[in-house]
């Protein structure tokens, strides 16, 4: 499995992996400990596949930092994720020497680390590049979700408008019998 198919959900510890497409959003299931949550449009949900680290250069996709870190433990889990803010800091330095101390923070780097011994413990190593059919589905997946969401906003504007004409239309033909 890829990082395509690999979420954060704001409010939601841990990490969850894209299943289906509902009618309201999609479902996830946690890989905490395997529940499955409703996704909606509501939820601030970030992919990880489309996060990227700041360096003094560049930016570095999630997945390459992923892959320093790998590298540096030989496939290991990382320092734990509770450990001081100086010792995150020095252990992210020796991962990314030219990351951008200035805009990635101590619970950035917290996060990281933290997702990394996460995916890690699933047995979810693979950080190479996905592969075509991967990212077309999650685009497909997250390009369906804004549209049904996008559509049921219309629907729901124009279920208003109905009700507001049929009460002006109300009125009005009361007022004509009355009139008569």
């Amino acid at each position: 499995m890829s990082l395509e198919k690999i979420m954060s959900i704001s409010g939601k510890p841990g990490l969850f992996e894209l299943k289906n497409q509902t009618r309201g959003g999609f479902l996830a299931e946690s890989l905490l400990d395997g529940k499955k949550v409703n996704v909606s449009a509501r939820h601030n949900v970030s992919l990880l596949s489309e996060i990227a680290i700041y360096t003094t250069t560049e930016e570095l996709p999630l997945r390459e930092v992923f892959k320093k870190i790998s590298e540096k433990e030989n496939g290991g889990e990382a320092i734990n994720h509770k450990v001081s803010k100086d010792e995150l800091e020095e252990y992210f330095f020796k991962v990314i020497p030219d990351y951008d101390e200035d805009r990635v923070y101590a619970s950035d780097i917290k996060k990281v680390v933290q997702w990394y011994n996460l995916l890690t413990k699933k047995g979810l190593t693979d950080f190479e590049e996905p592969n075509d059919e991967d990212k077309a589905e999650a685009k497909k997946l997250a390009a369906s979700t804004v549209k049904k969401d996008l559509v049921s906003a219309k629907t729901a504007k124009k279920g208003s408008q109905k009700a507001t004409s049929s009460k002006q239309g109300g009125t009005a033909k009361s007022t004509a019998a009355r009139k008569k």
